[in-house]
């Protein structure tokens, strides 16, 4: 389809749009209008992780195309819990620990977006402040008779529970009530007139619409994002060693802008529109270097990435120490730091120390198949000793660096 919206075509040339539930409604209604719209974000964590940037990614093209973002945290609905691609219940969090993880949250969300007053500024918003003031007795009045447990049970998210013979507690069952809930307050008290979400949310999406359809006679539109895995199948935000945290205090810049770095080569241009503000015709000419080129576009990628959630004085500092690192013998600033005795110590304990190797045999491991090395040189003994008295660069696989430094 050809959109005639800034928003609608800016959203399909760089890849975000998998379903619409009207896309001929959205783009008339884009053309003529501010369209308010909004993706929830429950707050489990003090962080997001890269999963979730996609959706903030979004927001800010939303923003882009002159249209009005609403962040929307889940104080309300991370109390109750999304069993969407879940296999087990999630634990719950008091209200200051979800209160102050919203409060660092937001940290991301203010990098990448304005906010403010004006019609297209940015608005933050917590759904605690109406979910909280709902009495059950009137939930059950108001909102239950437009739900039937038919439907809800035919959801994916629930049905894969139920067919893995998982628990599902009606804690969790209620959410999808909650964030239709959503929608309409939204609707009500923001003039929202878009719900986007990843394609694991469509029927969350849908029962929004239709509940504020039969409420309150207003008209919604939804939006959702492909599936995002990387090309060999992984899902993003997951690596070996955790999560890929957005925020400085959960993962270093470095490693942050390690994770791009690293990206498959045939990720690149998908993740390039998706996830940097670079010109079209600037990422078809980076995504068409072959060979040993690949490697600049992938650096082009972290740089851009990196500079948009860490500040562009992350990215130069996270590339000096990559190349610091992979010229030589020499040691960036910003790698993990281990402090080495003035007696040395074994290649297990610095393993298991400077955080590569969970535990001993973890480290013993990493030693028996090739994977350790120091300043360079292969370790294949777990016997061997790191004399003290100099600093060190200590390495776990091709990929994964540190500094002993002498203590």
């Amino acid at each position: 389809m050809t959109y005639n919206s800034t928003l609608l075509r800016l959203l399909d040339e760089r890849g975000y749009i998998h379903q619409l539930t009207d896309a001929e409604g959205l783009d008339a209604l884009a053309a003529k209008q501010v369209v308010p719209g909004y993706i929830g974000f429950d707050a489990t964590a003090p962080s997001l992780h890269v999963g979730s940037l996609v959706q903030i990614m979004m927001l800010r093209r939303l923003q882009q195309a002159g249209h009005k973002p609403i962040v929307v945290m889940g104080g309300g609905t991370t109390k109750i819990g999304d069993p969407s691609g879940k296999d087990e219940s999630r634990k719950l969090l008091t209200s200051e620990l979800i209160n102050a993880n919203i409060a660092s949250i937001r940290t991301i969300f203010e990098r990448l977006l304005t906010f403010g007053d004006g019609p297209t500024d940015a608005i933050m918003v917590n759904n605690d402040e109406w979910l909280s003031q709902l009495g059950y007795v009137e939930l059950l009045r108001e909102v239950g008779p437009h739900f039937t447990i038919n439907r809800m049970l035919t959801f994916d998210s629930v049905k894969l529970r139920l067919e893995r013979e998982q628990p599902l507690t009606f804690l969790e069952f209620n959410y999808m009530i909650l964030q239709a809930y959503d929608f309409r307050e939204l609707a009500l008290r923001h003039s929202c007139r878009l719900q986007m979400g990843g394609s694991d949310q469509w029927g969350n999406i849908i029962n929004g619409i239709e509940l504020t359809r039969r409420m309150e006679s207003k008209e919604l539109f939804g939006l959702t994002t492909p599936l995002l895995t990387t090309a060999d199948g992984a899902k993003m935000g997951k690596t070996a060693a955790g999560a890929v945290w957005l925020n400085e205090e959960q993962l270093p810049a470095y490693d942050f802008w390690q994770y791009w770095r690293n990206a498959d080569d045939r990720d690149v241009g998908r993740f390039l529109r998706l996830f940097t503000d670079l010109p079209l015709d600037e990422i078809v000419r980076v995504e068409s270097l072959e060979g040993s080129e690949i490697n600049a576009a992938k650096v082009v990628l972290a740089n851009e990435v990196t500079k948009l959630c860490r500040g562009e004085g992350a990215a130069k500092a996270a590339e000096a120490t990559a190349s610091a690192t992979f010229a030589g013998r020499g040691v960036g600033q910003d790698l993990p730091e281990f402090a080495l005795p003035t007696v040395g110590l074994s290649i297990v304990d610095a393993l298991v120390g400077i955080g590569f190797a969970a535990s001993r045999g973890e480290a013993k491991r990493l030693v028996a198949g090739g994977g350790a090395r120091v300043d360079g040189e292969v370790v294949a003994d777990e016997g061997y000793h790191i004399p003290g008295g100099t600093e060190l660069r200590i390495s776990s696989g091709k990929k994964k660096h540190g500094v002993l430094r002498p203590a």
